[in-house]
């Protein structure tokens, strides 16, 4: 009877699947040879030793639905701040490793977020349309390959921005695909992005401040921080004044300068301009000496 019992539980296997690194956890199961098993769901856990916040919240987001302007997102995948009246996110944060880049194809569910309070206006798929804009994301779906929901999870219309088309298809994708090799060669990344201002240009309809009826604004400026940490645990801990942080400032039009690196500046800079304390959980003496500097490698 032992030894029936012993090759019993040995025929159960669970295999555990990061749905994004450092975050919540699913679970599956394989069919057992022999008799079937019924293994439990097993929930995920409601905390995580890193985050997509480990860096901080630039300003102080809440899940207050007052705070219509800057409103707290939480979409497993990445964490937003959301501002109902401007109809677009402030910034987006969220953290890549490895094991987030897998081989799931682009979902391209651009759609409204049943997340937002009932009463709000929903962003979806066609509100851009005719504007001349691209649907640009925060978070970019290449970040989130590992499974369909995660990748899913990116077409969410709050981590969505109009950018001009050349902006986001070449100098923004060129940085997105840095970063992505980054990671590819042993980094964990920790990304900030967002956006500030009214007014993007494109070359084929000129200077817009609002499409959809004027229930989005169009940013001017698009900005971006990204925190480089070799592979390892304990991320917030870690960034020392050596740590390499990479940020950037580029207008929302469609004459930009191809490369990206052109656009590089401070933290100390986007915290000036934004009002954001953006790697506000990193202590203080290291966040004057990462914030001010400018990367150049």
């Amino acid at each position: 009877m032992i030894k029936n019992s012993l090759t019993y539980l040995l025929l159960v296997t669970v295999v555990l699947i990061s749905s994004c690194s450092k975050d919540s956890i699913l679970v599956q199961t394989t069919d057992p040879v022999g008799n079937p098993v019924i293994v439990p769901p097993v929930a995920p856990p409601t905390s995580a030793t890193d985050s997509t916040l480990v860096m901080g919240n630039p300003s102080n987001a809440t899940t207050n639905v007052a705070d219509f302007g800057n409103y707290l997102l939480k979409e497993n995948y990445y964490s937003v701040s959301y501002n109902r009246d401007r109809g677009i996110p402030n910034w987006v944060s969220w953290h890549v490793s490895a094991t987030d880049l897998g081989a799931v194809n682009r979902q391209d569910d651009f759609r409204g977020n049943p997340n937002l309070p009932s009463d709000w206006y929903k962003v979806e798929n066609t509100s851009y349309s005719g504007s001349g804009f691209d649907r640009g994301h925060m978070c970019p779906s290449s970040d989130r390959t590992s499974s369909i929901a995660a990748n899913s999870s990116t077409f969410l219309m709050t981590n969505i921005i109009p950018q001009a088309p050349q902006n986001n298809q070449i100098t923004w994708a060129g940085l997105e695909n840095y970063c992505r090799s980054l990671v590819q060669s042993g980094s964990e990344l920790y990304i900030i992005a967002g956006s500030y201002g009214e007014g993007g240009t494109t070359t084929s309809g000129g200077l817009s401040t609002i499409i959809d009826n004027g229930r989005i604004t169009v940013p001017s400026t698009l900005w971006k921080v990204i925190v480089v940490l070799p592979n390892g645990s304990n991320d917030l801990n870690r960034v020392t004044t050596n740590t390499r942080v990479i940020s950037i400032v580029i207008p929302n039009n469609d004459n930009v300068n191809s490369d990206w690196k052109t656009y590089r500046t401070s933290v100390d800079f986007i915290e000036q301009e934004t009002g954001y304390d953006i790697l506000s959980k990193v202590s203080v003496g290291t966040q004057s000496v990462i914030e001010s500097r400018i990367d150049n490698l």
